[in-house]
């Protein structure tokens, strides 16, 4: 079989410029079409559960009205994520910001209050405000529940966001659940340990595992979205070991496979270790899952539409 060459044309859809990419069918471009394609079937198919897994700065890079649309229109069951992305979608729902564009020295950044995750900026105060609110909800949650688990935390702190943009709101008010096993590793995390010298509250991480094993078990077919990778892709793909692994799973990553990582391990690993059944349809795109993803997307809904 021959590769064909890509061709652009004016007023070209999404979905259009995916199919050229299909028709070459190698390289980025080909795994790329794949991935959409594995992603379209899975948004289309309603006995699959889709489990949506997102590590690094995808809140702060830009993806969070992405993920919010997703869990607003129904097309992921859950989110896993770090502490990072929690802490940093709930400091813009309390009014903060992510900024760019501040040419500084990271010794004269750091005498302005300011931190920075490459080329995107926080400013101390927008964590101030943070801090004392997100306080302030802790100590609502600790007066109905001392304990809890870190799902359970997540839909009560949703309840008390009111930002329409914002993941937690979006996954509270729609019943998704959200699971974030590394919590503590975030400033959420410091203010919950905080709160915890002066509260005997107990979060009880085990207890998630309760929940998120009944999803697998009464979901009869499990689709995957592992953007980057982490302990958020682990936590998706290992909960999956219980039904023999993942039916269909995309990932996107720019991590490499040659030291071992998990965030760098190609699909097909995952089902020397039953985290993806070995009939499984897997696709790998190695690449910004800030410039990717919204490409893969928007192609598979444009799919979907036809």
């Amino acid at each position: 079989m021959e590769i064909n060459q890509i061709n652009i044309k004016e007023d070209m859809k999404i979905s259009e410029l995916i199919e050229e990419f299909e028709s070459s069918g190698v390289l980025g471009s080909g795994r790329v079409a794949k991935s959409c394609n594995i992603l379209a079937n899975m948004l289309d198919d309603n006995e699959m559960a889709v489990f949506l897994s997102v590590a690094g700065p995808m809140v702060p890079g830009g993806l969070r009205n992405i993920i919010s649309s997703m869990i607003k229109n129904n097309q992921i069951d859950l989110l896993i994520t770090s502490g990072a992305n929690i802490t940093h979608d709930i400091l813009e729902a309390f009014g903060g910001k992510h900024y760019k564009n501040l040419h500084l020295s990271d010794e004269n950044l750091n005498s302005e209050g300011i931190g920075r995750i490459a080329d995107i900026y926080t400013k101390s105060e927008d964590f101030e405000v943070f801090e004392k609110k997100i306080t302030k909800i802790l100590n609502n949650v600790y007066k109905e529940k001392k304990i809890i688990s870190i799902q359970e935390l997540l839909y009560e702190v949703g309840l008390y966001i009111n930002d329409k943009n914002s993941i937690l709101y979006n996954a509270t008010k729609n019943n998704i659940p959200i699971f974030a096993p590394g919590l503590i590793d975030s400033m959420f995390g410091l203010q919950l340990w905080m709160f915890t010298q002066d509260n005997d509250f107990v979060v009880d991480a085990v207890k998630d595992m309760h929940y998120l094993s009944d999803i697998v078990f009464k979901s009869k077919k499990v689709g995957g979205i592992f953007l980057g990778g982490g302990i958020p892709k682990h936590y998706a793909l290992a909960s999956n070991i219980l039904k023999g692994g993942v039916d269909a799973a995309i990932q996107i990553t720019m991590d490499r496979p040659e030291t071992g990582s998990l965030s760098g391990a190609p699909l097909e690993e995952a089902k020397s270790w039953s985290k993806a059944k070995c009939e499984s349809n897997l696709a790998t795109v190695i690449g910004d899952v800030t410039i990717i993803f919204p490409l893969i997307l928007a192609g598979a809904l444009d799919k979907i539409k036809k």
